[in-house]
């Protein structure tokens, strides 16, 4: 009997900590979206980058998860490589519209920025 309990205590952890994932990546995903908001609305290039930068930080974090879509796969599956190309592509726009409005270029950059929704919608298709 104590053997029974102690393998489903086990079994109730694993599965608390894969919906803490699932959760995590959620979180990020919400942090990217709303970052992106606050990216589009920014009239100045302090807030604009503040946006960008916890954009980035979120889609760095998102690349440890696994979306619910591809659980079970290998980290090296084509899918898993996938999944982390579509997070780089957005942290390589991110990284360009940062460039440029470092550059003084802010209309410019809130113009890469509206770049993200193709990579987004591109990658919700395939993982969400």
């Amino acid at each position: 009997m104590r053997k029974h309990l102690m393998a489903l205590a086990v079994v109730a952890m694993l599965g608390s900590s894969t919906v803490a994932l699932a959760a995590d990546l959620e979180a990020d995903m919400n942090t990217i979206s709303d970052n992106y908001s606050k990216v589009l609305k920014a009239d100045n290039a302090n807030d604009f980058t503040a946006g960008l930068s916890g954009m980035k930080a979120a889609a760095q974090d998102a690349k440890k998860a696994t979306p619910p879509k591809l659980k079970g796969q290998d980290a090296n599956s084509p899918q898993m490589q996938d999944y982390h190309k579509g997070l780089d592509t957005l942290i390589g726009q991110i990284d360009k519209a940062s460039e440029l409005v470092k550059a003084g270029k802010l209309d410019e950059a809130k113009k890469e920025a509206e770049g993200f929704k193709a990579t987004r919608n591109e990658n919700h298709k395939k993982f969400k």
